[in-house]
């Protein structure tokens, strides 16, 4: 059956969208049709993007050399790219709404994409998933849910709230971060590559979120407890995750390296994603 918000999704469907056009197809009732045009998507580009920071990547031993290549991949981007220094510093109202509006879609549907991974995980790895994405969705207390606490923050800004709305100008590299998870989730071969990627987000979301949440103070934004919600309890699912990956091991073994090549690849595309963001504010408020 095809529901009122699927027809309004299609609806958007180009083209010349391709990664737009993906993130509508993951969103979707699958079909034969759709799945093989996601399958024939991420054929062209996450697969092999994956395969390329493998090939660049320095194979690791052990669990304990992946903890550390990850303290020292976070610790590189503590400091935040020029990209966050302006949007905590020096963006416009404006300019940080566009910014707000650009992660929409990923704050209205934050950790839906994370499910399918939880069925590929031994029983203990699958509990300490399960408690990050409990919080995710705010124990079952609806202004808890972290989508709430963004549809707080759309509503402030005078923002439209509702996913058909916030996809029309959402750029490629938002939908590029948010596509990966779905292939990381449901159909990368290794689930190392999902828990690396999802261990290395919630690791590194309090030292990036530091800069919204530097923006809303200074901008007078009262609904800044998206990102401070964020920087609290992602200390603690950045353990839970570490837990995560020790079940994982345990029960099955682990390639570490697989888990490394899965945090760099988020890295790169959040980065790239919080980059086009804010060169994206710039633009549309140039001359304001």
């Amino acid at each position: 059956m095809t529901t009122a918000v699927d027809k309004d999704l299609s609806l958007l469907r180009t083209g010349d969208r391709p990664q737009r056009d993906l993130f509508l197809d993951n969103r979707s009732v699958p079909t034969a049709a759709r799945y093989a045009r996601i399958e024939a998507a991420e054929a062209d580009w996450i697969v092999p993007l994956v395969a390329d920071i493998e090939a660049d990547t320095a194979p690791l031993a052990t669990r304990a050399d992946w903890v550390a290549a990850l303290a020292v991949l976070l610790a590189e981007e503590r400091d935040g790219a020029p990209s966050s220094r302006y949007l905590a510093d020096e963006a416009t109202r404006e300019q940080f709404a566009v910014v707000v509006e650009e992660f929409a879609p990923d704050g209205l549907t934050e950790a839906q994409n994370f499910f399918p991974a939880v069925a590929r995980l031994p029983i203990r790895a699958q509990m300490a998933v399960m408690r990050v994405m409990i919080d995710e969705f705010g124990c079952g207390n609806i202004a808890q849910a972290h989508s709430q606490l963004y549809r707080d923050l759309l509503a402030e800004l005078d923002l439209p709230d509702e996913l058909p709305e916030v996809l029309r100008d959402t750029n490629d590299e938002t939908y590029a971060f948010l596509n990966s998870f779905y292939w990381l989730a449901s159909r990368a071969v290794d689930v190392e590559y999902f828990l690396g990627a999802l261990a290395y987000l919630e690791a590194a979301i309090p030292d990036a979120f530091a800069f919204q949440a530097r923006a809303c103070e200074r901008l007078g934004i009262a609904n800044g407890r998206y990102y401070t919600e964020h920087i609290h309890i992602d200390d603690f699912h950045m353990r839970e995750m570490q837990t995560a990956i020790k079940e994982y091991e345990a029960a099955r073994g682990l390639d570490p390296t697989k888990l490394l090549v899965g945090a760099t690849l988020l890295s790169s595309l959040l980065g790239a994603a919080m980059d086009a963001a804010v060169a994206k504010a710039v633009a549309k408020t140039a001359g304001r």
